[in-house]
């Protein structure tokens, strides 16, 4: 259980990592909302929310929650199909209250019954989308950014085809600041000497290196100055009540359209699944080894998208990349989760004319460094190593995401998972050996453990195949449950035709009755006269027991 603890104990180490945090969470909330085609501001609030609210409600003192690269795709996809930002805030309240309802209903553990595979393959095909979304921006070419950003879109072009289209429209300034944080990026976990500084980020470096750039390219007058429309854009309000006008709020009217209830579905499924597994994690990675209830995880992820849609945030859920940072920071309560929160809320009051000298390529970069860390070369290798009832639903779920959408893929990956498992579990009822000897050979079918009406078809293939004038074995000494069906089906082979077609059957084995439908352990259904024969032996061995000693 998770120990009470005083939000204020740590506040020295806890606030040293919440602006850790609050430092790679600035970049990820702005480059998410741009990857989302949703307005920058709405991943700060996000952001804020995440820290703040789910901060304070959840458990675990070590996750961090915010806007995910994981909803990404849905965002996507919703914002077009459903015609206005504001009819998708609803999608995300009615999400939060499915979220909140999954926590009373104690749905905590409904990330088990996901195969790992199909949760990679999301993943990895989630980074693929983002990349291929964030490559036109990282080379200054931003026509999408306000407009339709899913696979298909309404231009008649889609993720693929506009690749191409980048080449007419190459700045290269943008090339050369995306260049510079690609470099920054990758280097900054590379050296030995660069260690020292592991407390900054390499994404807040970047982004501090991209303004830098471009503000020198814009002093001396150069062509490679990037325009305004290639920068972050946040609103900048004089006064608290401009502050109030820029948030949107949820457009309630949409609430009768089905496509709204999906979408807020599809978010309250995927959001919850992603926040259990980083839950998880995130208990591991904990020193003081706390547990987190993963109920009461889901229903502060359902208040956190609650207030996050009805103050024009986007859905949020815990954050790997977060939570990682926070704890090599060395956090110890969930403190520094509030504080990163609050933090980025003053970022927007205090400083928003220098977050809006951010290039979008930088943030882009960034984002492309994120998807490639989802669908990583290494995680292909893994699942192909494993053979093909892993590594067949990973990429087919890779692929349907990418191409269709998220939710169509992940149930294609867990469908093909189910019939490899049923497969597997239809090859896995007998094993078939042939033997060859002088005086003719012996065909050796071996049962499993427990055979039942679904390996039926199988069987009565082997036994369909087996040629006249042969000698074969059926063994059954392992087998603790057969189904009637296979039975018959047996007894049948042996009666009718391996007489006509003189095939000589031995069964070894098989036990005089099967009465149970499943092994004791796995059912309740046992017989009366079961119970009364393990009575009468329990009665024979005490019968026994005392006569020896009494004599």
């Amino acid at each position: 259980m998770s120990k009470k603890v005083n939000l204020l104990a740590n506040l020295k180490s806890d606030f040293a990592s919440g602006l850790v945090v609050f430092l790679v969470a600035l970049p990820l909330c702005l480059g998410i909302a741009m990857a989302s085609g949703a307005p920058l501001f709405s991943g700060i609030i996000s952001g804020i929310i995440g820290g703040v609210v789910v901060g304070y409600l959840s458990q675990s003192h070590i996750s961090v929650s915010g806007p995910a690269a994981g909803l990404t795709a849905i965002i996507l996809t919703a914002i077009t199909d459903l015609g206005a930002f504001d009819v998708f805030l609803t999608a995300i309240f009615i999400a939060g209250l499915l979220q909140l309802a999954l926590g009373f209903l104690k749905a905590g553990s409904i990330s088990n019954y996901f195969p790992t595979n199909v949760i990679e393959g999301m993943l990895a095909g989630i980074g693929v989308i983002i990349i291929l979304k964030q490559i036109p921006h990282a080379f200054g070419y931003d026509a999408d950014f306000e407009g339709n950003n899913s696979f298909a879109q309404n231009d008649g072009i889609n993720s693929f085809s506009a690749l191409f289209e980048v080449f007419n429209h190459i700045q290269l300034g943008a090339v050369v600041i995306t260049l510079a944080s690609l470099v920054i990026l990758i280097s900054w976990d590379k050296f030995s000497f660069l260690k020292k500084l592991k407390l900054v980020p390499g994404a807040l470096v970047a982004v501090i290196i991209g303004i830098i750039l471009n503000e020198l390219f814009i002093q001396t007058g150069s062509s490679l100055a990037i325009s305004k429309e290639h920068l972050v854009s946040l609103p900048i309000p004089q006064s608290f009540e401009e502050f109030k006008a820029i948030i949107v709020t949820p457009n309630f009217a949409g609430i009768t359209n089905p496509q709204v209830w999906i979408v807020g579905l599809t978010i309250a499924i995927v959001a919850s699944i992603e926040t259990l597994l980083c839950i998880e994690a995130s208990d591991r990675m904990d020193a003081q080894k706390r547990y987190t209830d993963t109920n009461i995880e889901l229903k502060a992820q359902g208040i956190g998208n609650i207030v996050s849609s009805l103050l024009g945030g986007l859905p949020m859920t815990s954050v790997v990349v977060r939570s990682s940072a926070n704890n090599n920071a060395g956090a110890k309560s969930k403190m520094s989760a509030i504080i990163h929160g609050v933090l980025l809320l003053l970022s927007v009051l205090v400083i928003p004319a220098i977050l809006n000298k951010i290039p979008l390529a930088t943030l882009a970069t960034i984002l492309i460094l994120v998807g490639y860390k989802l669908a990583k070369p290494a995680t292909f290798i893994h699942f192909w190593e494993k053979g093909k009832y892993q590594f067949v639903p990973f990429i087919a779920t890779l692929v349907a995401v990418v191409v269709t959408d998220l939710l169509k893929g992940v149930l294609l990956g867990i469908i093909i998972s189910v019939i490899f498992i049923l497969r597997g579990n239809l090859k896995r009822a007998y094993s078939f050996k042939k033997e060859q000897y002088v005086d003719g050979d012996i065909i050796h079918i071996d049962l499993a453990q427990e055979v039942s009406f679904l390996n039926k078809a199988a069987i009565k293939l082997t036994l369909s195949e087996i040629p006249e004038n042969s000698n074969v074995i059926i063994n059954a000494k392992d087998t603790v449950y057969i189904s009637h069906d296979i039975l018959d089906l047996i007894k049948e082979f042996k009666a009718t035709r391996a007489v006509d077609e003189n095939i000589k059957v031995k069964l070894k084995g098989f036990k005089k009755a099967y009465e149970l439908e499943n092994t004791p352990e796995l059912t309740n259904h046992v017989t009366f006269e079961h119970y009364y024969d393990v009575a009468k032996r329990a009665m024979v061995k005490k019968e026994k027991f005392n006569e020896v000693y009494q004599n």
